[in-house]
């Protein structure tokens, strides 16, 4: 029987290579299709349409998982749940640009070197100045910290997001056969969700706030959302674009959560597969009951939201994480944070 840290290992390996395939594949065609690729050197070795995390790759962190080694040491921060946010900066390695690099072909990859705690939210940004847009990644099912803040990295790049991006972690187990404990720590993260969204919106230095959240990470944002709004209705003015990839919401529960959040509902796109083959396995695994991210658009539809049904774009066997591994679905969230419209991925 294998241990965990072996099946973790190995399954985080294939999730990387099937990922970087499937990035590498798409990267292809949307090069191919509009003859050339979304950022690109200059004479001069500039980098046009980069992102800025690019340029600066220190990404914002607040977590509720339990600390590891002070957070100054691999892991930083492990599974269990902690005692109170923690709020750090995390410094990056980006992939290496040119034309003839691995990255062109998204082979190429982020690393994450350290994490440095910082004591409360407003001490995140690295100088005082103009203000600055926050977009907030909060991850899904199976993630480890680690691999949370790589696509954190990863989705902001990927975008070409103009501002500062941050990791929501909260405590997921990192293990296929952990479903239980993770919607429970997901559940168990809302407040802190809510206690980030207050503090960049209590600073003069945040711009607009935009979100991204995957899968049971779609749940614990939806459960942030409700709770801010009913203290704080002027909170929509604040908040750009949410972008709910896969969501895994039970669809009854969504239906009355949209009802209770007034004008947010209306900045929400969601990024739907009918063949989501993880979404399936979890709607089994609640009776039955339809998840969001595996519904027909027109039922969402009718819910006042944008919605993307990215069914036929994906070609691997799970379709969980498209909006990660498929340059048009990306393309589709960068048009929805742009305020463009959205005609489709």
């Amino acid at each position: 029987m294998l241990s965990r840290d072996v099946r973790q290992s190995s399954l985080a390996s294939r999730r990387g290579v099937l990922r970087a395939l499937a990035t590498a594949a798409s990267t292809l065609t949307l090069c191919s299709s509009v003859g050339g690729c979304a950022g690109v050197l200059t004479s001069g070795g500039a980098l046009v349409d980069a992102s800025d995390l690019s340029a600066n790759p220190t990404l914002l962190v607040a977590t509720t998982r339990k600390p590891v080694n002070g957070a100054r040491a691999k892991p930083w921060y492990g599974p269990e749940r902690a005692a109170s946010l923690s709020v750090a900066r995390a410094k990056l390695t980006p992939p290496g640009d040119g034309r003839f690099s691995l990255n062109a072909i998204g082979l190429d990859d982020w690393h994450l070197d350290a994490v440095e705690p910082a004591s409360q939210i407003g001490d995140l940004y690295a100088e005082p100045g103009s203000t600055r847009d926050v977009l907030i990644y909060v991850h899904g099912f199976n993630q480890t910290f680690q691999s949370a803040a790589l696509d954190a990295a990863r989705i902001s790049d990927g975008i070409r997001f103009r501002g500062e991006t941050m990791v929501f972690s909260w405590p997921s187990k990192g293990d296929l056969f952990d479903y239980g404990y993770d919607r429970e720590s997901a559940m168990w993260s809302r407040d802190a969700l809510e206690q980030v969204l207050a503090g960049l919106m209590a600073s003069p230095i945040t711009g607009r706030i935009y979100i991204v959240a995957h899968s049971v990470g779609t749940m614990l944002t939806m459960e942030a959302l409700r709770q801010i709004y009913a203290k704080q209705p002027a909170a929509g003015e604040r908040i750009g674009a949410v972008v709910f990839a896969s969501p895994d919401i039970d669809l009854d529960v969504f239906r009355s959560s949209v009802a209770r959040i007034g004008p947010l509902a209306g900045k929400i796109t969601v990024v739907t597969a009918t063949n989501d083959r993880a979404l399936a396995v979890s709607g089994f695994l609640a009776g039955g009951i339809t998840r969001v991210g595996a519904a027909e658009k027109a039922e969402l539809v009718r819910l006042g939201l944008h919605v993307i049904d990215a069914s036929a774009q994906g070609w691997g066997i799970i379709n969980h994480d498209l909006f990660l591994s498929n340059a048009n679905v990306r393309q589709v969230i960068r048009r929805a944070i742009d305020g463009r419209p959205i005609d489709g991925a």
